[in-house]
This record gives structure tokens, sequence and C-alpha cells, in this order.
């Protein structure tokens, strides 16, 4: 196995959960094992120069794997690996490259019905969307500006067609299929237990207290008394947006 790209990582601190004034923002959050940050080219902005794929790696910051490209000038960066793209691949990032797996290509190039991820929201800003492992957004339609893609959700976006996608599947399709197996993985990864509010005490959650074995006796809620269970909390006017076709519901 060899060992990761010395000038592309980073080491990566852990707050555990914490904001700057110490206080707990986040829950679960725990203590984990050392790790190094792995930075991706998710911009792809080495237009028209040929990379090598050299070798496809682990990162345990994702649940996909990563590739690591070599180009003409021996400049090395990491890539999300697309499911099908083998170590002596050759990728390109270009307006006029070929509809092949690694490449990066405008969404106005690619034809219908091409799998791509890392897709740009805005041209030039680097692909944010669609990068999880075994994730992939099909092309369904084209209009004047823009290019409608369904997204793994079921959602059916609109796309400005000047931005970059890179074509095929992200790999590692496989990974919602692993086990944990036991609690000590999971605090290595990071993530503390998550206790149920029926077995606290009324002072720290609303469903605690009583006697014995007691239910929730309420409408179940937050520990800060919100409603969790099946209330619709998202605020429809300020999440609307005139580039959705399709809501994933």
């Amino acid at each position: 196995m060899k060992r990761p790209e010395k000038k592309l990582i980073s080491i990566l601190k852990k707050h555990s959960g914490r904001d700057r004034t110490g206080t707990i923002s986040v829950r679960h959050q725990g203590g984990r094992h050392k790790r190094y940050y792995r930075s991706i080219d998710f911009k792809r902005d080495k237009k028209d120069e040929v990379g090598k794929i050299i070798n496809i790696e682990y990162d345990p910051n994702r649940n996909a794997d990563i590739a690591r490209v070599e180009y003409k000038d021996k400049e090395r960066r990491y890539i999300l690996h697309p499911r099908g793209l083998k170590v002596g691949d050759k990728i390109v990032a270009s307006e006029k490259a070929e509809i092949k797996i690694g490449n990066a290509i405008p969404l106005k190039n690619i034809p219908i019905g091409v799998e791509v991820h890392n897709v740009e929201l805005y041209p030039g800003r680097g692909g944010v969307m669609v990068r999880g492992a075994g994730d992939a957004a099909s092309i369904v339609a084209k209009e004047e500006k823009y290019v409608h893609l369904k997204l793994p959700s079921g959602e059916v976006r609109k796309f400005f067609n000047d931005c970059f996608a890179t074509v095929g599947a992200v790999g590692k399709e496989d990974f919602k299929l692993q086990i944990i197996g036991n609690a000590g993985r999971k605090r290595r990864m990071g993530i503390r237990p998550t206790v149920r509010g029926t077995a606290q005490n009324p002072r720290t959650h609303p469903h605690g207290g009583g006697e014995g074995k007691s239910g929730e006796g309420m409408h179940p809620k937050t520990p800060w008394g919100k409603p969790a269970k099946g209330k619709r909390t998202r605020n429809r006017k300020k999440w609307s947006s005139k580039l959705i076709v399709k809501r994933r519901n």
C-alpha cells in the first residue's frame, strides 16, 4: 500500500462537535483516530493536459476512494475515483474531450443519457454535487442555457450548461452494504453513542423520568422541545429554487 502524496495532505483537526466557545453545538461527536486530509481537485482546472492514473487509494475523510493523477509536468493531484477507472488510464479536463470515464467536460457537450458526477453549480467554482460513493446523475434534457440533471435523490434540477462535470459514476458503490461490526470501530470513527430520550432524566430530555420503563407520554420531541417526527420544519419560501424542475418527493 502506497503512502499518500506528501504535498497533498494536511493535519485535520478534530473539534468533537464544539464551537469556538467550547460548547457542544453538534451532539454525538467525540475523539477519533488521527487522520490527514487529502486535498482533492474538485475544480479540475488543469485544462487540456492529459493526466495518468498512477494509484487508487483509500481516503478516511469520505466514503469513496480517490485516484492519484500525474500530469506531464510531474504535478500530482487527487480526484474522486470513478467506477471502472484503472491504474494506467489517461484522463483530461477539456471542452473538446471525448465522452470517456474520468474526463471533465462542460455539461453542454455531454449527450443526453450519460452519467456524470462531481458537478459544478457555478462555472469555475469546482464540483459540489454528486460526490458520494456510488452516486451518479444523468442528463435528461437540454434547453437554452440550462441542462437538466436527474440527481441520485430523484430530483430533477437545472444546471448552467457551462458547468463542468466528470463522466461516469463515483466508485465504491458497495459502501452502503458494509457493516460497522462493533461499537469500538464507531468510536474510532469519532462517533459517540446516541442515548434514547426515555432513558434520560427529566432535566436532560422532555421524554425523561417516570417509574420503570415508561414511554414518551407525549408527542415526540427533540431535547429542546421541538417536534421530532412528522412535522415539516423547512421554510418553503426560504428554500424554494427556480432551478428545481421536479422535487425528490
